[in-house]
């Protein structure tokens, strides 16, 4: 059982900031990084879980066959290569 699982699986539980920083601070380099990439984790899934749902398919824009936006873009490089001059 990873540290993520046992949190979760613990349930929550109050702690105030003065002894979390207490904690952190007698842990190894390597365990303060983990700590970190779990916050980071847990940060993004409560990020994404409100705007993404699990399983549904979300269209992805694509430059590919996008003939009209290469050709305004085209023409905007181009007048910006007469005002360079």
């Amino acid at each position: 059982m990873n540290v993520r699982s046992s949190i979760k699986a613990s349930g929550k539980h109050k702690i105030t900031i003065p002894t979390l920083q207490s904690a952190i601070k007698i842990l190894s380099r390597s365990d303060k990084f983990r700590l970190v990439q779990f916050i980071l984790c847990e940060l993004a899934e409560e990020e994404s879980s409100s705007l993404l749902e699990n399983g549904r398919e979300y269209p992805i824009w694509s430059p590919y066959n996008a003939h009209d936006a290469a050709g305004i873009l085209l023409k905007e490089l181009d007048r910006n290569r007469v005002y360079e001059k």
